[in-house]
């Protein structure tokens, strides 16, 4: 699907603000609303506009540590990646997971209660035999940056 400016600033402005009213919408995109809704309902069945969610604070809900782990595995086989992308997927405390090129082969992002929840993750990812060879865990002190937004300018918007 050839995405045209006007469809670049329409996901703009819902992925920085999803309860956007139709209205509102239009005037940011200057569209008339029915196209502009239009417009937004062929993002969506075309799957460019993948879902929508609130983003939550969640250290204003209780206290936890985030952790990036490097993971290399001891076999690449297609059937190691396999078997190891499968655990990860069923872990809730992982909440991304990126296979890599170059000295690792992965990298996750871990939200846990404490260090004490991550290790337990980690003893248990261990004693489920994933095939994990070596990982090296970074405890997050700060986040400096986490929008999430995607930069449209990299796809030829404004």
């Amino acid at each position: 699907m050839k995405l045209d400016a006007i469809d670049l600033r329409i996901l703009d402005a819902v992925q920085r603000d999803g309860r956007i009213t139709k209205l509102k919408l239009a005037e940011v995109v200057g569209l008339s609303p029915t196209p502009c809704w239009l417009r937004l309902r062929r993002l969506e069945r075309a799957g460019i506009i993948a879902s929508w969610h609130a983003r939550l604070a969640p250290r204003r809900i209780a206290p936890f540590a985030t952790v990036l782990v490097e993971v290399t595995l001891a076999n690449h086989r297609q059937a190691d990646f396999e078997r190891f992308e499968r655990a990860v997927a069923e872990m809730e405390e992982i909440v991304a997971c990126w296979s890599v090129g170059g000295g690792v082969d992965y990298f996750l992002k871990v939200v846990a209660r404490d260090i004490d929840a991550y290790q337990r993750l980690v003893d248990r990812m261990l004693a489920q035999e994933i095939g994990i060879d070596r990982y090296f865990t970074y405890i997050v002190t700060k986040v400096v940056k986490e929008d999430g937004a995607l930069p449209m300018a990299l796809f030829g918007g404004e």
